[in-house]
């Protein structure tokens, strides 16, 4: 008899992708909501059960078809893939609960059943990436949760949505193809596609340069995906452009697991030894990392489209990410996990108010959204919340992250990275306050004015993310505990 929970892992792939196809055959738009609906609170009730097993016992390993690996392919949780897996899955679900008056307003009702299909195809993606402990796998998820973004961007009810998913297509394909490279190299030193089994075999003392076009071209590969700047120019317009409850979803999702997909070829393949000290990935990482902060924060200041300054705000907290990995310890390692999760719930649920604006408003530019807050008062409260989490507030998740950021840097003795830190949560505050300041003191708009508050069906998933800010800002235990029993895992050696 199957054991119902050694099935766990491969359930969590399997489900939402054989119930994308099922929406497109079933074609009403109702149902299809319904399907995708149970789907993703499915998949975040497995991906729950599975990080608990971790907890408890250790990493989980699934071989499908009991193939042992490296001969077949092989599924592994551990500390960090479960907790990724728990926050897309749950964001997934979340975004997907709020969205139905937005999607219903936003995207052609003839093209609903596509928005399931490739949303649960894009979910399919990216815990496939989380998941799977073959390398090559990790390109075909990636693809997969690639293809199905660049076809819910082009949705956008906006003339330029079709050609942001075009622009995200020719870079994205750059990045995938560059990974794939790198990937045929590494097989070709070691010939094997298992993770675990490549990190065996790879001699990083001797690899010669083969070894260091590999490491490059997957690095680069990486960057392009989770837009880290100077290789970011896609996402602007794909999260201007792209529907709502698209961009609060892509948002909240794609960029995290790309960058966990480069923590787990940093740790889990090529050594921290081979990146930081052959290499001296470390140095450009901090480079990158603050110029895109920089640069990011300040472009974002003089946006007049929330979405979109928004969007650079998300390059500038990329930078944050790869500042945490660039320290090069386990405190950095930890800070930069825990942001991961701080700023999927931060800025899932600022794009998520946006959602609700754009619904009632009917726009997201700041001179409609003037004297929202007097029509739309709990919507804007969720944006102010969420907007204090994103400077860094203190009792908010986004202060928790910075502050370990900060204390790892000193650790580290790094001090110019701590103070250039401090200066960029002020550019933080600089637009943030843009946007408080037109809807709570600015003269109401005509749009405004007509506005009403958004349906309680958005505002109660949109208060349950923001919340969740407050509380994992107040209560650090399980997030930064859970982030910092991954990183020293993964300096210990990971997975094996």
């Amino acid at each position: 008899m199957i054991d119902f929970a050694s099935q766990l892992p491969i359930l969590m792939i399997v489900i939402p992708l054989f119930s994308a196809p099922l929406c497109v055959l079933l074609g009403g738009r109702q149902l299809s909501y319904v399907i995708a609906l149970i789907v993703t609170w499915c998949t975040f009730a497995i991906s729950l059960a599975c990080l608990f097993q971790v907890i408890q016992t250790g990493p989980i390993h699934y071989e499908i078809g009991n193939w042992n690996p490296p001969y077949g392919i092989e599924l592994v949780i551990d500390g960090l893939s479960g907790f990724v897996l728990m926050f897309v899955s749950a964001l997934a679900a979340i975004v997907l609960t709020y969205g139905k008056p937005s999607i219903d307003k936003e995207i052609p009702h003839s093209k609903h059943y596509l928005f399931y299909a490739t949303y649960l195809l894009c979910m399919t993606g990216l815990m496939g990436m989380c998941i799977t402990g073959d390398l090559f796998n990790v390109f075909v998820f990636l693809e997969i949760s690639s293809l199905s973004s660049y076809a819910l961007i082009s949705l956008g009810k906006s003339r330029r949505a079709p050609l942001a998913a075009l622009q995200y297509l020719i870079l994205g394909t750059i990045g995938a193809t560059f990974f794939l490279i790198g990937i045929g190299l590494l097989y070709q030193m070691t010939g094997t596609l298992n993770m675990a089994d490549i990190a065996g075999r790879l001699d990083v003392e001797n690899g010669g340069r083969t070894l260091t076009v590999a490491f490059a071209f997957m690095t680069i590969g990486l960057f392009i995906k989770m837009a880290l700047f100077p290789l970011h120019t896609w996402l602007p317009n794909a999260y201007t452009y792209a529907p709502s409850v698209v961009t609060a979803f892509i948002a909240a999702t794609a960029t995290k697991v790309s960058v966990y997909a480069f923590i787990r070829l940093i740790f889990g393949i090529f050594t921290p030894e081979f990146a930081f000290q052959t290499q001296h990935l470390d140095n450009a990482l901090l480079a990158m990392a603050l110029t895109g902060i920089f640069v990011a924060s300040t472009a974002a200041i003089y946006q007049d489209n929330v979405k979109r300054l928004l969007a650079y705000s998300s390059i500038g907290q990329i930078g944050y990410m790869l500042l945490g990995i660039g320290l090069v310890s386990v405190g950095g390692l930890t800070a930069t996990i825990v942001h991961m999760f701080n700023h999927a719930l931060i800025k899932g649920g600022l794009f998520m108010a946006m959602g609700c604006f754009a619904l009632r408003i009917g726009s997201v530019k700041l001179v409609d959204l003037r004297g929202a807050a007097k029509t739309m008062p709990w919507t804007s409260l969720a944006f102010a919340i969420g907007g204090l989490g994103l400077i860094g507030v203190p009792l908010t998740a986004g202060f928790i992250s910075k502050w370990l950021l900060l204390t790892s840097s000193f650790e580290a003795g790094r001090w110019p990275v701590a103070a250039l830190m401090l200066v960029s949560s002020l550019l933080a505050l600089v637009y943030v306050w843009r946007v408080v300041e037109a809807l709570y003191f600015a003269e109401p708009s005509e749009s405004a004015t007509k506005a009403e508050e958004a349906p309680m069906s958005m505002l109660i998933p949109l208060y349950v993310v923001i919340g969740a800010t407050i509380v994992f800002g107040v209560w650090t235990d399980w997030s930064a505990g859970m982030a910092q029993h991954a990183a020293e895992f993964l300096f210990a050696g990971g997975v094996k």
